[in-house]
């Protein structure tokens, strides 16, 4: 994604593969092996720069018996469902543009084929819906929010704030604007809703819950954080933390305020 005279090719963007093999492999495994996996979720960060990306979750995965995106995931038909939530929420929080096939917005049961249309009809029943108004959400998030794209192709629009809690199947990591503006995103892939779970923040103050897939109107159980304060005192080398609670299979978007 170099121009000619610097040695590229001179497309503007280029498919990122490792990521999406990487986090659908991930996410095929059941959240109690997901420890031993951490690695596969973190790793696209390693080269995520060396490209101009997309993050694509394409026709390819979701054909030739290799099931729809809610058929990758592990669990009950509501794990499957929040899996599929905390997977877009991880995509759309992700350096790099986004691109998901056709169908996997509404959660569709069956793998895409060719010779028929979208399950459109899964949208009579209300995980689905909540599937698809979470996208919708998420856009809309997406779009007002610089810090999740202006600079997706840039090592300061992106900071890890844990990495390494492979223990409780969790990542946080912060989104920076073109003009400082932040966005904190707390990802749950484990089974088990994370209660007093300590985040590290970038600055004090007022922090507000923005955005959770754990809300009801998407399918979710509802838990909430609302608006909270920052407590000083260092944590994963930040000056400042806040006890939260992460929902199971969810993830959470924090924004602090100005």
């Amino acid at each position: 994604t170099y121009p000619p005279e610097e040695g590229g090719l001179g497309f503007n963007l280029k498919w990122n593969m490792g990521w999406m093999h990487d986090t659908l492999q991930y996410l095929h495994e059941e959240p109690i092996n997901r420890k031993w996996h951490h690695n596969e979720i973190t790793f696209s960060m390693v080269y995520a720069y060396s490209e101009h990306y997309v993050l694509p979750i394409s026709h390819d995965e979701v054909v030739y018996g290799k099931g729809s995106v809610y058929g990758k995931m592990p669990g009950n038909d509501w794990q499957k469902y929040a899996g599929v939530r905390a997977l877009f929420a991880y995509q759309w929080a992700h350096p790099g543009k986004k691109l998901s096939f056709m169908g996997n917005e509404v959660a569709q049961y069956g793998e895409w084929d060719h010779d028929g249309s979208i399950d459109w009809d899964a949208l009579e029943w209300p995980n689905h819906r909540g599937v698809q108004k979470l996208v919708a959400d998420l856009n809309a998030l997406y779009r007002e929010s610089p810090a999740l794209w202006s600079q997706d192709f840039d090592p300061a629009g992106f900071q890890w704030l844990t990495s390494d809690d492979a223990d409780h199947n969790t990542l946080s990591f912060v989104r920076i604007g073109k003009n400082g503006e932040q966005m904190v995103v707390v990802v749950n892939f484990s089974g088990e809703a994370w209660e007093n779970y300590q985040v590290p923040l970038t600055k004090g103050g007022k922090w507000t819950e923005v955005l959770t897939t754990d809300d009801a109107s998407y399918g979710g159980s509802d838990i909430h954080n609302g608006t909270f304060d920052a407590v000083k005192g260092e944590y994963h080398s930040r000056d400042w933390s806040a006890k939260i609670t992460v929902p199971a299979l969810g993830a959470v978007f924090l924004k602090p305020e100005l």
